[in-house]
């Protein structure tokens, strides 16, 4: 039996100003990525998110970044593993407070944005992020671009890893994505979209802008819950993924639903 994450970046509201389709979009997937205040995100936000996951039983995660709320976390910054460790474990102690708030337990951390993409690069920083998640608590879960240093890190301090593909970004020949503001960056035809995670899901393979196959290992499957129209995309890949025999559910193999 073929099992799968749908996972997706939420939480991402603060103060007056309102972002995504959280309400939507949580029904449809089995873990939630929650800002954690720095990119996007602010204390109430965390704590109605967290409730609102513990509602629909998915698996809650934190969702750090870089601390640039007008870049929404998605412009690089010259940080060094100690900074990105800081960070971490600042974010992640803050959600994890919180989620323990609503009788909650954290499953794992995803780095957010210009962070996490940084990272899937570079080996010093997602041996920090990695060391940051693993100090604070080592039966966290890291989730990370398929076959990337970050997933590499985990593997090697022996941190339970999630090999994560993408259900509304395009891929390069090395693997990256396709960095935001390049044409096609983002996948808006869900037709394409679905095309794309079942072949990554069921193949093990994504086709690149280039035109080539890239392998992937596709342990949880990301939508990014700020584009519009996000919540029919997932209920759309939700659908297409059951209809293949495919079943939903958080990494560590327990369904929380009820």
């Amino acid at each position: 039996m073929k099992t799968i994450d749908f996972n997706s970046d939420v939480g991402e509201s603060f103060g007056i100003y309102q972002l995504g389709q959280d309400a939507q979009i949580l029904p449809q997937v089995s873990s939630a990525n929650i800002a954690c205040g720095f990119h996007s995100g602010d204390p109430a936000t965390m704590r109605k998110t967290v409730a609102l996951a513990k509602q629909h039983g998915i698996a809650v995660g934190a969702h750090p970044g870089l601390p640039d709320l007008q870049g929404f976390g998605r412009r690089n910054m010259a940080v060094t593993p100690a900074e990105a460790y800081d960070m971490v474990v600042y974010q992640v102690g803050a959600l994890m407070g919180v989620a323990l708030s609503q009788g909650l337990q954290l499953a794992h951390v995803k780095a957010h944005g210009a962070l996490y993409n940084m990272a899937a690069k570079s080996a010093e920083l997602s041996m920090a992020i990695c060391q940051a998640v693993l100090d604070i608590n080592p039966s966290l879960m890291l989730f990370g671009l398929a076959n990337s240093e970050l997933t590499r890190a985990a593997e090697r301090l022996e941190l339970p890893v999630a090999h994560e593909v993408f259900a509304d970004r395009s891929y390069q020949d090395d693997g990256s994505l396709t960095p935001r503001g390049k044409e096609g960056a983002m996948i808006t035809d869900v037709h394409q979209s679905i095309e794309q995670v079942l072949g990554m899901v069921l193949d093990g393979r994504v086709k690149s802008q280039q035109g080539n196959w890239v392998p992937v290992k596709a342990d949880t499957l990301c939508i990014h819950g700020d584009q519009p129209g996000a919540a029919q995309f997932a209920l759309q890949i939700r659908t297409a993924l059951e209809k293949e025999g495919i079943v939903i559910q958080p990494c560590s193999g327990t369904t929380l639903r009820s």
